[in-house]
């Protein structure tokens, strides 16, 4: 499935010339790749939102294995529908927070705790390892993260149902 697309930013490739115009498409093994009209050699890319938690709906860059930005997209809009889906796709694979819409128990108020929540991809358990694992960011948003290294989300707190409230209060 091969898509051109065209960047209102110039893709950098390393050795690539000037163009603005460019393919996405899967190789064999999956890997999102990004060629370059005026070029033959395609590059492995990842897309990457530069600030997923406070703008997840904005940019999105595809970087190199190194990380070497090769085309910045002000919004996933400025795309065909196939590269989109694509670019998409990717995005889900990379990304994976999910997103906490209610605690249902805490084994105990004092770390490490095991948390019951729900959440936006179904009920789990993680193990809080200690309160410096919450995080407070702009505007009543929480990134938690587990003794795994999972981070959970909590877009704003104030917005949780009382008794969700009630147990976090606890930890904050």
């Amino acid at each position: 499935m091969s898509t051109t697309s065209h960047s209102p930013a110039l893709p950098a490739a390393k050795d690539a010339a000037q163009s603005t115009s460019f393919v996405l498409d899967r190789d064999s093994a999956g890997r999102l790749i990004l060629k370059v009209s005026d070029h033959a050699q395609a590059v492995v890319v990842t897309a990457v939102r530069p600030f997923p938690i406070s703008e997840p709906h904005g940019a999105i860059a595809l970087v190199d294995r190194d990380g070497h930005e090769l085309v910045w997209l002000e919004s996933i809009d400025q795309l065909e529908p196939p590269a989109r889906d694509l670019v998409l796709e990717e995005l889900r694979r990379r990304e994976f927070m999910p997103q906490i819409q209610a605690l249902e128990s805490v084994s105990s108020f004092i770390t490490p705790s095991t948390w019951q929540v729900r959440t936006d991809r179904g009920p789990t358990s993680f193990v809080l390892g200690g309160e410096e694992f919450i995080r407070r960011l702009s505007g009543g948003t929480l990134l938690i993260a587990d003794t795994h290294g999972i981070h959970y989300l909590i877009r704003d707190f104030t917005a949780l149902d009382r008794e969700s409230r009630k147990l976090l209060d606890r930890f904050l």
